[in-house]
């Protein structure tokens, strides 16, 4: 039975304690023009609430702090095709099937597959879609989707693309597809998303949506970080669309968590491991950094246990049958399996969730934006501040702040 570290059964909460009112015209439809201006709640060890502005950061880190984020790019991963008839059929890209590396599927120059959320599918019923696309040279290409009938490892329809022109996957659906902003902004996709839904630092492409605390992150204060002395470093975790996902069980235990991959390099899980050995705080940008990071003990657990198979199950955590090591030694088990590969990458996919009873083994700080009422985002927030994430919601929503991607930021200490 999985168990917190107070001897609770995480699967008992009951996501209906996590809910809270938020009025529509408090969702940001848009972000900031100076995205680094938005306001910043910060909740310190003390339980103290102070209201910043998103340039105070760099002053408000610890000076000895790792500052870790998650360098993934979004990409244009919804692609509109129409039928003969004049039927729309919409393909969401979740997740590279054939090949199964996204490096590799991106760099494919004539053919690959994806598992897809198709919108419409009913009018899709046989037959191959096809699209003219303009490449930026002025060059037109031919794209193709086709069914193959199998499903990827999420269970959602795998489908067959296929494209003249002679360039890549990337560049095919940088031309033909749009940036899949969140469905809770209830608008379509705008110019402006394609710049103002990427990080500054994003480059390794692959997330069907953008890690939004990185999103208030300007050069300026990027630069003032680092005169600070402050040492950043960099993750990879593609976003996939089940972070939208509402949780619509009662209980926490009936819902299932989606899958993400994450690449993580040696040399970072190095460095990581000798912050936590020298006591220096290690600060998460989003939660998809805190869950990659988190994540990375728990692999060590696994690998030191001999269990280890790719993917960190949901209630790994929680397993009493998971061994509780150091941190230090748990990322000692994964850099020494890195070595005996040969690698110098972990690649893996994570399930893990984070609620409350949940012991952080690293993250020190997190950088967030508010997250939505009934997700598993806020369950993460509540595990880390513990059930004052309400007078901090509280503190927001009266002060006026901007909630959900486009939203303002917090910074919560420990």
């Amino acid at each position: 039975m999985p168990e917190t570290s107070n001897g609770a059964d995480p699967r008992l909460i009951s996501i209906a304690d996590y809910d809270y009112p938020l009025p529509a015209e408090r969702i940001a439809l848009h972000p900031l023009a100076q995205r680094d201006a938005c306001k910043l709640l910060v909740r310190r060890p003390d339980s103290s609430i102070t209201d910043e502005i998103f340039t105070s950061l760099p002053a408000l880190l610890p000076s000895d702090a790792l500052l870790v984020y998650n360098n993934t790019r979004v990409i244009n991963a919804r692609i509109r095709f129409r039928k003969p008839s004049g039927a729309l059929i919409e393909i969401f890209c979740l997740e590279p099937t054939l090949p199964a590396d996204y490096e590799r599927s991106f760099a494919a120059d004539s053919a690959c597959s994806w598992s897809c959320l198709i919108g419409n599918s009913k009018r899709w019923k046989e037959g191959p879609l096809t699209m003219s696309v303009t490449l930026p040279d002025g060059a037109e290409a031919t794209l193709k989707a086709a069914r193959t009938g199998r499903t990827g490892a999420d269970g959602s329809p795998e489908v067959a693309f296929s494209w003249t022109g002679g360039v890549s996957f990337s560049e095919i659906i940088a031309a033909a597809g749009e940036i899949p902003i969140p469905p809770y902004l209830n608008r379509a996709s705008e110019g402006s998303d394609a710049t103002d839904y990427q990080t500054v630092y994003s480059h390794i492409e692959g997330s069907v949506a953008a890690p939004t605390a990185g999103l208030h992150f300007t050069d300026e204060v990027l630069a003032a970080i680092d005169a600070r002395g402050i040492t950043r470093g960099e993750v990879t975790l593609h976003v996939g669309a089940g972070t939208f996902r509402p949780v619509k069980a009662d209980s926490i235990g009936d819902h299932e968590m989606h899958s993400e991959f994450i690449t993580v390099r040696r040399d970072f899980i190095a460095t990581l491991r000798d912050f936590v050995r020298d006591g220096r705080p290690v600060v998460a940008v989003g939660t998809t950094s805190v869950r990659t990071i988190e994540s990375l003990y728990h692999i060590g657990c696994a690998v030191a246990a001999g269990t280890w198979q790719g993917e960190l199950p949901q209630w790994a955590a929680y397993s009493p049958a998971t061994p509780v090591l150091g941190v230090v030694e748990a990322l000692d088990a994964v850099i020494a399996r890195l070595d005996a590969a040969g690698d110098d990458t972990l690649n893996a996919y994570t399930r893990i969730i984070i609620a409350p009873g949940y012991e952080y083994r690293i993250v020190r700080g997190i950088i967030t934006n508010f997250h939505q009422p009934r997700s598993t985002l806020l369950l993460l927030v509540s595990a880390f501040i513990g059930p004052e994430w309400r007078s901090v919601y509280d503190h927001a929503l009266d002060g006026g702040y901007r909630f959900l991607s486009y939203g303002d930021a917090c910074l919560f200490l420990r």
